[in-house]
């Protein structure tokens, strides 16, 4: 009733404090760019959102994500295997096999990449999401909570100070 008629403008709301006030538009700021960066940064690792909802569930059935074979193994492994077709003695396959074990090597240092990033970037970003912001939220709404009822009873208070007054003159 009280947070309908402040809504409404019918009823006073105590201001909190002005310091308090910013703390908490830096913490809902800080809680947004958080957001936006731990989207963007997994669309960047993995680009693919299928791949990105399958990894999700499997976090949250706390199951290991199968290891995927990142586009620059892949593509390590067709040159390996043409360099085979064509013989590694010709120089088409010399190369072949050389340009795919570099491309075998940029694909491990990119798995390790996204696996680091995750582990050291992601994981920090979420547990302040899913840990600290859920603690701050809870907290606003118990504040929340006190301070409307706190500013019922400061209606209540008054009105029955007004009542007693008028009583006080009827007599």
């Amino acid at each position: 009733l009280q947070f309908t008629e402040e809504k409404l403008g019918q009823a006073e709301k105590t201001e909190l404090d002005a310091h308090f006030e910013n703390l908490m538009a830096r913490a809902d700021c800080t809680k947004n760019w958080t957001e936006k960066i731990l989207r963007q940064t997994e669309v960047l690792l993995q680009p693919n959102p299928s791949a990105r909802v399958e990894e999700f569930l499997y976090e949250k059935l706390d199951r290991k994500v199968p290891s995927r074979v990142t586009n620059g193994e892949l593509l390590a492994q067709y040159m390996t295997e043409a360099a085979n077709d064509f013989g590694p003695g010709t120089p088409y396959g010399k190369t072949l096999i050389k340009v795919g074990e570099t491309q075998r090597r940029l694909g491990a240092a990119e798995r390790d990449f996204i696996h680091c990033a995750s582990l050291n970037f992601l994981t920090p970003l979420r547990n302040f999401l899913e840990g600290d912001w859920r603690t701050i939220s809870k907290e606003r709404r118990i504040l929340q909570n006190r301070r409307l009822d706190l500013d019922a009873c400061k209606a209540r208070l008054k009105k029955a100070k007004a009542a007693e007054a008028k009583a006080a003159v009827i007599s």
